[in-house]
This record gives structure tokens, sequence and C-alpha cells, in this order.
């Protein structure tokens, strides 16, 4: 039930990250979730997409490094204390969380948080028993 999370090696220069996103715009690729940490000359862009395999040929055919990663989409209140309550869970069954970061898309009631673990099927599992909605691939493009 993992969503697929692209993992992009972009320069750490002006204009990257447009030539990224413009890329993937052309071919009308819709961007769900993303995340990026720099170092000195590289930065690590984390994307979901709303059609990972064409995301990954267009960028692949622009010469970028690509790495595509499983990783689990959890839905939580969009209130005090929901992400803790999720973090909770995944500690509480020896689950190390990686990192996270959000989706662009919230609605009055939920916000939506990508989570990168060592077992995505546990982390699912857990997080499933004590009553959280997991995100699918199929959910990406409704978001």
């Amino acid at each position: 039930m993992a969503i697929k999370q692209l993992t992009v090696f972009v320069e750490n220069k002006q204009g990257a990250l447009v030539s990224v996103t413009e890329a993937l715009a052309k071919k009308n690729i819709n961007l769900r979730a993303m995340s990026i940490a720099e170092t000195q000359e590289f930065g690590i862009l984390r994307l979901i997409v709303n059609d990972e395999a064409a995301a990954e040929k267009i960028l692949a055919e622009e010469g970028y490094i690509i790495k595509i990663t499983d990783v689990v989409g959890v839905k939580i209140g969009d209130e005090p204390g929901s992400l803790s309550a999720a973090l909770k869970v995944l500690d509480a069954h020896n689950i190390n969380v990686e990192y996270l970061y959000a989706f662009m898309a919230r609605t009055e009631k939920h916000a939506y948080v990508v989570i990168r673990v060592e077992d995505n099927a546990a982390a699912e599992a857990v997080l499933s028993e004590d009553g959280f909605k997991l995100i699918k691939e199929a959910d990406i493009d409704k978001l």
C-alpha cells in the first residue's frame, strides 16, 4: 500500500528547482507533496506526484539522477497533537521515522503527511490498527 516518492538530485544553484518543476508542468505532472534538503553543492528534492512513472521518465530524459522510494502516506487530523499521535503509534512499535514532510493539499479537518520508515508494511499495519487512514497511490490525484 506504500506510495511512490521520487528523490531527485539537483544542483544547489539558482534556477535548478525551476527547471525541475517546469519540466514536470510542461507534461501535466501535478505535484502533491514536496520537500527539499540542501547540501553545499546539491539539493535532495523529494516529490509525490500524480504520475510517478511519467515524472521519472521526464526527469531522466532531462539528465537528473532519480531514485524511487516507497513511503507511507497518512491522513491526520488538522489540529494540535494529531501528528504526535501518529508518531507515538510508530514509536510504541519501535518503528523509527527517518524523515517526514507534508502534502500540499489539506482540507478543513485533515492534513496529510509522508513518512519514511525502514519497514513500510509494519508502519502501515500499526497506523491502520490505531485508526489512521493511509493514503494509497489511487488517492494521490484526489488530493
